[in-house]
């Protein structure tokens, strides 16, 4: 008899809930896993000591808790992308954390008795990387790549009357990434129970061939897994189609005495409500498998219903109306949380990027987690569901093109069948930059990979981001190509648009501008890879790389130019590594790029963005801060970023003249810049005008005293008791008046209580070598952040902040249903 050990516990998600024995099951593996960070040869055995393993809670992350150092990683690489002619020391470019390394977990996995004929399977949703997966001392499969989604049936390894052992190898190699990866089960894993006859996983395909406002159809194929080769079987498939309200606006049944593996069924929907990111409205495809008259199965599909157009006449329309992507690219990593997925620290970052005005995010350069397809579907956000950053030819020793060959197939064809019924994926993307565009094989590896995406996605275009102007454009990569998408070459889209036939270019990568939150750096200059002592940059939001622009030199192609289809900035959040212009500077583990910092606090140019992309309501927001001891009487440029048409700023009280937007400047055009004013200890007042020269709105920056307390801002205060709901608590250390202390740099120190523990700390520095997971850190630009997490104990829960010399501040938190 199979059972679930006494001591077990674990977290289970049923996704169908039925009191019929015939339902699937599925579980999350979460709890109970013991995990060593070494190679272990033994360790597939059932009888293996584990005991003095670590207990894990999967998902998970081994190499978060660093400690950094710039010999973790440590490259002497030549960056070819970013125009490098020799090889020099990257000390932070992986981040500074050992993620390096082999990493076992092991696992009793939590089965109840079996019925005859039931199936179980294993569903890895990303394990970093090359995973070697064992179910009782034998291989149940492999997948290297750590960034994709893998199953597998683990039915004949389990033993019957005993304990059955999960045991997962990992393995990352040194020069394998160009950024942080993560390490180690670092998204959820499942096991999966069904009957003989079963859909399975990914087993749907839903598709809208033909949408009106008064009428969409739906076709939704349903692959049959578990009949017997040569078996004639009578298959009936019930599927209700359910509204977001839940409510069965049509049924279809569909018999058969099946000899294929798949069932196709078509339906009318009448006045259909159209998915957009205004408008996210999802519909349910609840399918029921029977087979000679017994329930087998009970399989749901969510759905959106839209249409998606990319033509020369009109460029990119969803629902007939035309649009341009105001889209970020962003990494995978939560910053403080690592790579360890959670799905509410995905949540407020897509609401942050919601409230700029963001509608569309690039997953550079990797496969999502479902987790993140889900919240995009749900909140509207369009996403571009990237691949590769490596084909065959290298950019780093270790990287995806030792797996090219082998697995290039498998693994497009595993990120599509998870992700295709999802409606806010627009776009397949195949590569970033990758260093074939140049080859004499590249035209024909892209085409070859577009080809498997159209046969296993015949719905949706694909594009590459493409940094090899010159080569792309001669050699047909570029042509080729659905959708041509180009990496920083904004003042080139007149060029390629005159040579390419698809009559339409995508800013597929844009800006990279760098910054540090709330520092300034004074004359303020404009340029690439400007460098400091101190290896901060500049908030004023003119400093870039070297291959790369200012915000602005991208907003006047996609303004001028009507064959644009829009931008993905590099990029939304920091992330850990890649820490340009500091990638040979130590300290330095995070990149400057972000509009949102590391910790997840707005920088100045998410106002930039917000005062053109959020039409919906109004930006006014001034820079810098207005606290410069030593800096009287000197030049100091007050900056602007909003949706008014004109300001007017005053300096204790003294007009410094109306500004409006300038189309003839290239900064001029998107923010009020006042370049000549002085500094004098007081404050500065921004008075907003509407078109008619009308006072509307104004903000108020004053000089701050000496830090006195701690003030603290949740994103919640209402946790869900699952174990894993986060809240996220900004803290401000302000002076006696409420003003915000911006050089405040105090150590402060968290403390909980209750119904939450503490779970990170970070305050967007990177240059900061703190811990995110000690409760203590100095204050960055006089701001950080805490991260408490839920326990599964509803009550109370309570975070106290306290810092030496200064008034301590307390929130409480409810932790319920």
């Amino acid at each position: 008899m199979m059972r679930i050990p006494g001591y077990f516990s674990i977290f289970l998600l049923f996704l169908t809930t039925s009191l019929s024995a015939q339902q699937r099951k599925e579980f999350y593996l979460n709890k109970g896993w013991k995990f060593a960070k070494d190679d272990f040869q033994q360790a597939t055995a059932n009888d293996f000591n584990d005991k003095n393993w670590e207990q894990v809670v999967v998902p998970h992350d081994w190499a978060i808790k660093g400690p950094f150092d710039r010999n973790n990683d440590l490259q002497v690489v030549k960056i070819v992308q970013n125009g490098e002619k020799v090889a020099s020391e990257k000390t932070g470019r992986t981040g500074g954390l050992p993620y390096i390394g082999i990493g076992w977990y092991r696992l009793d996995l939590p089965l109840q008795q079996l019925k005859s004929g039931e199936r179980v399977f294993l569903k890895f949703d990303g394990a970093m990387s090359n995973a070697q997966v064992f179910v009782n001392g034998k291989e149940a499969t492999h997948w290297p790549y750590g960034y994709n989604a893998f199953h597998a049936e683990v039915t004949d390894l389990l033993k019957q009357g005993t304990t059955n052992k999960l045991a997962v190898r990992l393995e990352n190699k040194e020069q394998s990434s160009r950024w942080y990866p993560g390490a180690g089960l670092y998204r959820n894993v499942h096991l999966i129970i069904t009957q003989d006859v079963h859909i399975p996983i990914w087993g749907t395909y839903l598709t809208t061939p033909s949408v009106r406002k008064e009428l969409a159809s739906v076709r939704l194929q349903t692959k049959i897994a578990g009949l017997k080769e040569g078996e004639k079987a009578n298959i009936k498939l019930e599927t209700d189609i359910l509204d977001a309200n839940g409510k069965v606006v049509i049924s279809k049944a569909t018999s058969d005495n099946l000899e294929r593996a798949s069932i196709d069924q078509h339906f009318l929907l009448k006045n259909p409500q159209l998915w957009s990111p205004e408008s996210p409205v999802l519909y349910k495809a609840v399918s029921k498998l029977y087979k000679d008259g017994v329930l087998k199965d009970t399989y749901e599909t969510t759905f959106g219903i839209r249409t998606v157009m990319f033509n020369a006449e009109n460029g990119f329309t969803l629902n007939g109306v035309k649009r341009k992507f105001q889209g970020v690219c962003n990494h995978h990593d939560l910053g403080p949380l690592g790579a360890a997925e959670n799905e509410a620290a995905l949540r407020r970052r897509l609401l942050m990027l919601k409230d700029m005005g963001a509608d569309a995010i690039r997953t550079a350069h990797n496969m999502p987690s479902p987790e993140l397809v889900k919240l995009c579907d749900e909140l509207g956000i369009m996403l571009i569901v990237e691949s590769f950053d490596e084909w065959k030819a290298p950019k780093m020793k270790n990287g995806y093109n030792q797996l090219f060959d082998q697995w290039v197939e498998k693994d497009l064809i595993n990120m599509i069948h998870a992700n295709r019924n999802s409606p806010s994926v627009i776009l397949w993307s195949i590569g970033n930059e990758v260093p074939d565009q140049g080859t004499p094989n590249g035209v024909e590896i892209a085409a070859r990979l577009q080809d498997i995406c159209h046969r296993e996605d015949p719905t949706r275009l694909v594009t590459v981001g493409m940094d090899k102007i010159d080569a792309v454009l001669k050699n047909g990569f570029a042509a080729v190509l659905d959708l041509p998408g180009f990496n920083y070459k904004p003042s080139r889209y007149a060029e390629a648009y005159k040579v390419l036939p698809q009559g339409f270019i995508l800013g597929s990568e844009t800006a990279s501008t760098v910054s540090s939150r709330g520092v300034y750096k004074f004359p303020v200059k404009t340029g690439p890879d400007l460098i400091y002592p101190d290896n901060q940059s500049s908030s004023y939001d003119m400093e870039h790389c070297a291959w790369s622009q200012t915000p602005d030199d991208e907003f006047i192609a996609q303004d001028k130019l009507d064959y644009t289809i829009g931008e993905f900035v590099w990029t939304g959040f920091d992330y850990l590594g890649e820490p340009a212009p500091y990638e040979s500077h130590w300290p330095s583990h995070s990149s400057y790029f972000g509009i949102i910092d590391l910790a997840g606090i707005p920088k100045d140019r998410y106002y930039l963005y917000r005062s053109r992309w959020n039409t919906k309501e109004k930006t006014l927001h001034l820079l810098p801060h207005w606290t410069w001891p030593g800096r009287e009487g000197e030049i100091t440029p007050v900056f602007c970023y909003t949706n008014y048409p004109a300001a007017e700023l005053f300096v204790n009280g003294k007009s410094m003249g109306v500004k409006k937007k300038d189309d003839s400047d290239l900064f001029g055009r998107n923010r009020l810049m006042w370049n000549e004013v002085k500094y004098e200890p007081g404050n500065i007042k921004v008075v907003a005008l509407d078109a008619a020269g009308n006072p509307v709105e104004e903000r108020v920056i004053s000089t701050a005293g000496k830090p006195y307390k701690i003030i603290l801002e949740a994103d919640r205060k209402m946790l869900k008791a699952d174990g894993k709901d986060l809240g996220f608590i900004t803290v401000t250390i302000v002076d006696a008046n409420g003003n915000i202390c911006p050089h405040a740099d105090n150590e402060i120190l968290a403390n909980v209580k209750g119904s939450v523990s503490f779970k990170t700390i970070a305050n967007g520095d990177p240059t900061n070598l703190q811990l995110f997971h000690e409760p203590h850190m100095k204050v960055f630009s006089g701001k950080l952040v805490i991260t408490v997490q839920s326990s599964e104990l509803k009550g109370k829960g309570e975070l106290t902040v306290s810092a030496k010399g200064l008034a301590s501040a307390k929130i409480d938190f409810k932790i319920g249903d």
